[in-house]
């Protein structure tokens, strides 16, 4: 039991739109508790010492979306939340319930700006405001992750490619590829066949090359936008993802489904994503060089 629950857990989901969109989740998550608080009226929600009902429960949404914001920006910089091709059920709980808490958090301190600070300042009201942002704040995240339950059911594929029949062909020359650099006077020269992969990493893009047999990182100034361009006369290189470009010829591997594949590359135990909104295209022009 303990093992089938351990597998649905770590089974791979979307990722909820909050994190893929912190700035428009947001908005629409708090656009939806203003309309549930105002109609419905539950937890015998009232208004404020200064303002409507309504008022009251519009500023309050509000002063909750910016630090909820943050969050997420936060989350965003730990590891096992970074990456949207790794997004697992198990990971969608842990942020619904961080996200619940940082809103019961900032219910609480907003409400010595709106209510009597002397009655706050109490366990009970403080778990209150945890209690009635949980009930709240469950209606539209549970919205966010419903809409993304049907992707359980589609069925997963694993591929294995024989990568000896992907080298360039013998005698044939290739062309030096130079790249530039936002410093003047950093630039980064490889053979196609060489490159494996380049990642971005904040304004800095590291490339994987092959070389002599042993792969080395490559470390260059510039943003993952102008690499693709500057790449863009070879065919077989391709941007897979916002932070990732590969070279085709050397995946050896590719697993998942029409939410995003993970690719698996020569030389190299990294698992590169592919955006669900790239995986049909991509599917099509991988078997050009497979």
């Amino acid at each position: 039991m303990a093992l089938r629950v351990s597998k649905w857990l770590n089974k791979k989901y979307p990722q909820n739109f909050i994190m893929r969109n912190p700035y428009a989740g947001a908005m629409i998550f708090m656009v939806i508790c203003v309309f549930f608080v105002i109609i419905y009226k539950p937890l015998q929600v009232h208004r404020s010492r200064f303002f409507s009902y309504e008022l009251t429960v519009a500023i309050y949404c509000s002063l909750v979306a910016i630090p909820l914001i943050g969050l997420v920006r936060i989350l965003k910089l730990i590891k096992i939340f970074s990456n949207p091709g790794e997004w697992t059920i198990l990971k969608e709980i842990i942020f619904i319930v961080t996200w619940l808490l940082g809103m019961g958090i900032t219910v609480y301190f907003a409400g010595f700006l709106l209510e009597t600070s002397g009655q706050r300042w109490n366990l009970p009201t403080f778990f209150n405001s945890l209690t009635s942002s949980f009930l709240i704040g469950i209606v539209p995240l549970l919205f966010f992750t419903i809409i993304n339950y049907r992707y359980l059911f589609v069925t997963e594929i694993e591929k294995n490619f024989d990568t000896d029949n992907n080298s360039e062909l013998p005698g044939k020359p290739e062309a030096l590829i130079r790249i530039g650099s936002r410093l003047k006077k950093e630039v980064l020269e490889f053979y196609p066949s060489q490159f494996i992969y380049a990642e971005s990493d904040g304004n800095y893009i590291v490339f994987y090359l092959n070389v002599e047999n042993q792969i080395k990182n490559k470390v260059i100034r510039n943003s993952i936008n102008n690499i693709e361009q500057q790449l863009s006369s070879i065919p077989f290189f391709y941007r897979t993802h916002r932070a990732f470009i590969i070279n085709l010829k050397k995946v050896s591997s590719q697993k998942g489904n029409t939410l995003g594949f993970r690719l698996k590359l020569t030389g190299t135990d990294t698992e590169i994503p592919v955006s669900r909104q790239k995986a049909k295209d991509f599917d099509q022009i991988l078997k050009l060089y497979h």
